[in-house]
């Protein structure tokens, strides 16, 4: 964790998540910034109808909150995906401490830019992708290199999550990854996915 984000999280109070648990709801009016020591967070956005789609998650060493600095509503929710434990900094506290500590304001404007481009090229790839080739972009880009050849993906990702991820519903997610198995391009192992070779380019 960078120096002046462990200071700032020393200036928080440590508070404990159960899995599910929310600690932002979108909408609300937020002061706080939770910052990750163990554990991880997931931002998203849902629906009325109970649909959800996944921002980002967050592990140790992150923070979630920040867009509250302009005394805006959350522009997102944020749940605990595990047991995770977070310094919770408020706002004044956060603004004292960018005053404090120029490096951290820079941090965090190259923190909020990396985010806009995140969104963006979400956004491309909801409105320029289809289904297949955003899931497609997801197991590469979260699979490592196995000494074989193949790829796994160490967390494990259920259909729900990865449909959340992407976008569509969980029966796209199973029906895809099932044809993608029976054509020999994933398999199960340890209740890890693994990429036995180049997933095709489109399906």
């Amino acid at each position: 964790m960078p120096t002046a984000l462990l200071q700032l999280a020393q200036r928080g109070v440590q508070r404990r998540y159960r899995t599910r648990a929310l600690l932002i709801e979108e909408g609300e009016q937020g002061g706080s910034v939770y910052i990750v020591l163990s554990g991880r967070l997931r931002a998203f956005l849902s629906d009325s109808r109970g649909r959800e789609i996944t921002l980002s998650l967050h592990g140790p060493g992150e923070y979630v909150g920040e867009m509250s600095l302009d005394g805006g509503p959350r522009s997102a929710s944020v749940e605990a995906v595990e047991p995770t434990i977070c310094a919770v900094v408020t706002r004044e506290t956060l603004l004292h401490h960018i005053a404090e500590h120029p490096d951290f304001a820079l941090a965090l404007i190259v923190r909020l830019i990396k985010r806009a481009r995140l969104a963006t090229e979400s956004a491309r790839s909801m409105a320029l992708l289809d289904v297949y080739s955003r899931l497609k972009r997801l197991l590469e880009d979260r699979s490592a290199p196995n000494p074989d050849g193949s790829r796994h993906i160490a967390e494990r990702l259920t259909h729900q999550a990865i449909a959340s991820e992407i976008g569509c519903s969980r029966e796209m997610v199973s029906r895809l990854l099932k044809d993608l198995e029976q054509g020999g391009y994933v398999a199960v192992a340890q209740r890890q996915l693994v990429l036995l070779k180049e997933l095709p380019a489109r399906w």
